[in-house]
């Protein structure tokens, strides 16, 4: 099979900014509680005239652009989301008609929580090699902040809104992402429940057992990764983590002793956005020149279902 790699990247992110501060007039917390234990300063929130779909079109449109790529070129569209703003039609099939996509190409979402945008690519992989048009876009969105359960202080610190995109090309000759994933099907630690049930549907979490959950599969899938590619942690040029929790990536910072220059953390900023997380941390890499042309990516998610998985992917 032949692989993918990264052309260009975008995000879009709400402009309104939540801070510690707000929440300390909503719940019992405070920034020093909220910042020691999860290192989250601010999170977006989408407000008036921001929607679910404005974000992820823009974050659309700027990997497009960044890319080079025009809308007519695209094989297959896939969202990976949690917080669509109707299951029907899906995101990535309203995202189409408002990129003009064309129409006899695959668009839809991906439903696997943080993990997400990891199932999305290795999905994306799968469709290129049997389509004609070899470039694809794939979307990481979520609005999260609709799903908030303003009473709950464990879960209303965490998350924010934001999207983010990644367009790839599949060539011969290319490796694949070698992704290594995994599903553990659970609604105990974890949970969002749908429409049409006797529960609201907010996120509800053991925040504890998650946390022990997320330690153990982080360095899981970076063993899996390099056992699976062959390469060594000196082969790879940067680490990509889901933005969960930032002890999370500390210990995974220290246990494989990577050096700053090689990873990041823009949780500060953002809180957890789910399957945003990623593709946003890419997007500010790829502006800040961290990351480009030949760069070896190895990303690591983590999250609901339980999900969790790994891919080490390029930039073209």
């Amino acid at each position: 099979m032949n692989g993918i790699k990264i052309r260009g990247t975008g995000r879009g992110v709400p402009a309104r900014t939540v801070t510690n501060q707000d929440l300390e007039r909503l719940v019992d917390t405070s920034d020093e509680w909220i910042a020691g234990r999860t290192g989250i300063r601010t999170r977006h929130h989408c407000a008036a005239g921001e929607t679910f779909t404005t974000i992820t079109a823009e974050a659309a449109r700027r990997a497009l652009e960044d890319a080079g790529i025009s809308p007519d070129r695209i094989g297959a569209c896939i969202v990976a989301t949690v917080t669509p703003e109707t299951m029907v039609p899906s995101a990535a099939c309203t995202l189409q008609r408002e990129l003009g996509l064309p129409e006899d190409i695959p668009c839809f979402d991906l439903s696997a929580a943080c993990t997400g945008f990891l199932f999305a690519l290795h999905t994306m992989e799968c469709l290129l090699n049997a389509s004609p048009r070899k470039f694809g876009l794939v979307v990481g969105a979520e609005n999260l902040s609709r799903c908030i359960d303003w009473t709950d202080r464990g879960t209303c610190i965490l998350f924010g809104d934001g999207a983010g995109a990644a367009v790839v090309e599949c060539r011969e000759g290319w490796p694949s992402i070698s992704a290594v994933m995994g599903c553990h099907g659970s609604g105990e630690l974890l949970r969002l429940p749908g429409p049409e049930t006797e529960n609201h549907s907010f996120i509800s979490m053991e925040g504890t057992r998650v946390f022990k959950f997320a330690v153990e599969a982080v360095p899981w899938c970076v063993d899996q990764m390099l056992k699976k590619t062959g390469r060594t942690m000196e082969d790879i040029d940067f680490f990509v983590f889901h933005q969960a929790n930032a002890r999370i990536i500390d210990l995974a910072v220290r246990k494989y002793h990577i050096p700053p220059e090689k990873y990041y953390k823009n949780i500060a900023e953002y809180g957890n956005t789910s399957a945003a997380s990623i593709p946003l941390v890419l997007s500010e890499l790829r502006e800040q020149g961290k990351i480009g042309p030949g760069s070896r990516i190895l990303a690591v998610g983590f999250g609901g279902g339980l999900t969790w998985g790994g891919c080490l992917v390029e930039f073209a």
